[in-house]
């Protein structure tokens, strides 16, 4: 099992347009809005993984570093308190095999979500392809070429 690393960061009030975020959507697979279900991410194809994993910690630590630099902005203090139990919560659902979505409102009314998802299979869609097969471990993951990012 390994787990892919996905990120979108955007106007908060994108996120309420829930029709292209539901898989049956014609526009859902080029869409960088997050999906409605966690799984789904996998639906979407190659090049929006931003990493792939199959040491727990290591998918963890891509986590604490796409939030961290955001930190100043989150909208909610108590957000920044409770980071590093976040990122440490973070790698023992991954060493689970469970999904790990991480969302913070930031100022601005942006909105910041991280999310690593399970593959190969996904504990409750295992019939979702997977989108980017992994690297042999011990190999450094890279960023999907082109991978989008709202800001």
């Amino acid at each position: 099992m390994h787990h892919h690393g996905y990120l979108w960061l955007g106007t908060g009030l994108d996120r309420v347009h829930d029709g292209v975020r539901r898989a049956d959507h014609p526009d859902f697979a080029v869409s960088p809005l997050p999906p409605l279900e966690l799984a789904q991410w996998l639906l979407k194809g190659a090049r929006f993984v931003r990493g792939t994993w199959h040491e727990p910690r290591e998918a963890a630590a891509w986590f604490g570093e796409q939030v961290r630099p955001h930190a100043a902005a989150f909208e909610h203090g108590h957000d920044r308190g409770v980071l590093e139990e976040r990122v440490h919560s973070a790698a023992e659902a991954v060493a689970g095999g469970e999904d790990v979505a991480g969302g913070w409102w930031l100022v601005g009314r942006r909105y910041l979500g991280v999310y690593l998802i399970s593959c190969t299979p996904h504990r409750f869609r295992p019939a979702y392809p997977c989108p980017a097969p992994p690297q042999p471990p011990g190999l450094v993951p890279q960023a999907a070429a082109g991978a989008p990012v709202e800001t």
